[in-house]
């Protein structure tokens, strides 16, 4: 198998013993790290509001938030859903909240790996559309309105629960729009940024002083997590 990035996962099942046994296929999956499992749709939503997770394989029947809620503002925070449920019946729902697939239990490994594959192909970012213009510019909607924003002028992103800040140059407040700091990111060249904190996201360029755990921006001083440090430190040449 070829080196990839390691897809980041959770699992979301009041059973038990469907939680180990996915548990099980996922340490079998080289190309999976397990980020979490729960028994309870809330406890697995606060992961996903804390980009714990790209994909999350979720149950359809839970105690007090179904699966598909679940999946409707998984999807909402750029996170992908594989349901596995004992249900049939609702795989028309599942596909309307843009699962990946829908998989009747009792799964076999070879299901579980097949519906792998089908998230890495579906987790790779789009290619951007090879013009100056799509090179040059992100846009978002905000206050009722598409704004486009230069990548050039941006100097740092703040991810604040269902929406981000986007901090420029040339503007006196933020840009607030509601996506998840993860969708930004992707939406952003990997060149020119990179995530140095869960909540932030830094030009490169920007960038005027740092030490081991902040770097320091016009106007802000921007703190660098432990999960990002080691990349952060490379990028700046340590």
């Amino acid at each position: 198998m070829t080196d990839i990035t390691p897809i980041r996962c959770i699992v979301a099942d009041d059973e038990p013993l469907a939680v180990q046994l996915l548990e099980s296929y996922i340490g079998r999956t080289s190309r999976l790290v397990l980020t979490g499992s729960y028994t309870h749709a809330d406890e697995a939503l606060a992961a996903i509001r804390s980009d714990m997770a790209d994909l999350a394989f979720l149950d359809i029947q839970m105690p007090r938030m179904s699966g598909l809620q679940l999946a409707a503002l998984a999807r909402d925070h750029g996170v992908r859903v594989v349901f596995v449920t004992a249900y049939r019946d609702f795989a028309v729902e599942g596909f309307r909240v843009n699962a990946i697939d829908y998989l009747l239990k009792p799964v076999s490994f070879a299901e579980f790996t097949d519906a792998v594959d089908r998230a890495a192909k579906a987790l790779v970012p789009k290619a951007a559309t090879n013009t100056p213009e799509a090179d040059r510019f992100i846009t978002v909607r905000s206050d009722y309105r598409q704004i486009r924003i230069d990548h050039d002028d941006i100097t740092y992103i703040e991810g604040l629960k269902d929406y981000v800040k986007i901090y420029t140059q040339s503007r006196p407040r933020p840009v607030i729009t509601q996506m998840s700091l993860k969708a930004v990111q992707q939406a952003l060249p990997e060149a020119a940024f990179m995530r140095v904190h869960r909540s932030f996201i830094i030009a490169v360029a920007r960038v005027q002083s740092f030490d081991r755990s902040h770097a320091g921006l016009p106007g802000a001083d921007i703190p660098v997590g432990d999960t990002y440090r080691a990349e952060f430190l490379a990028r700046m040449g340590c």
